[in-house]
């Protein structure tokens, strides 16, 4: 007891005498009576101990403080450069498209051209049965017009052996 004496003379406490609560049925709770010892509590003490108690832990705080800020632009920048590799991952998948466009492209291409050829020779084609249809109709109707002369002939010349009753002179 007389080491919590001074302690409590310096903190302005008046010290109590101990009594044990289980032998003691008399006894208060544990709490009753600190209300009161907060209030004869010196300022000057509590300043000093407040402060004693923020110059212990602020360093500490500080450092903590600035390794956080450390952390975070650290993740950041992490969280940038993933960004950047995502976006480049989407590029390799672009890339891979253009590439699939690319080769369909081409397989059109080649099949557009085959076509093209294919219609130009169907024009060819059909520029000669045009001709030859032509030159068919004109020959079937030199045909015709020789039939018809023919046939003009042959009437002319049934006319020209038709009895005619002779002329009385």
């Amino acid at each position: 007891m007389s080491l919590a004496e001074p302690l409590d003379v310096k903190a302005g406490l008046q010290p109590r005498p101990l009594s044990d609560p289980v032998l003691d049925s008399n006894a208060n709770s544990p709490d009753e009576g600190l209300i009161e010892d907060f209030t004869v509590i010196d300022k000057k003490a509590v300043e000093q101990l407040t402060e004693g108690l923020i110059s212990h832990y602020v360093p500490d705080l500080q450092r903590s403080k600035l390794a956080l800020k450390e952390l975070t632009q650290n993740q950041e920048v992490l969280l940038e450069t993933l960004q950047q590799e995502i976006s480049k991952f989407k590029e390799c998948n672009s890339v891979l498209y253009i590439n699939e466009l690319f080769s369909e492209a081409k397989y059109y291409h080649n099949k557009l051209v085959n076509i093209r050829k294919e219609m130009m020779m169907l024009h060819e084609k059909t520029s000669k049965l045009k001709k030859r249809a032509l030159k068919l109709q004109q020959k079937r109707q030199k045909e015709e017009l020789e039939r018809e002369q023919q046939r003009e002939k042959e009437l002319e010349r049934e006319k020209r052996l038709t009895a005619r009753p002779a002329k009385r002179t």
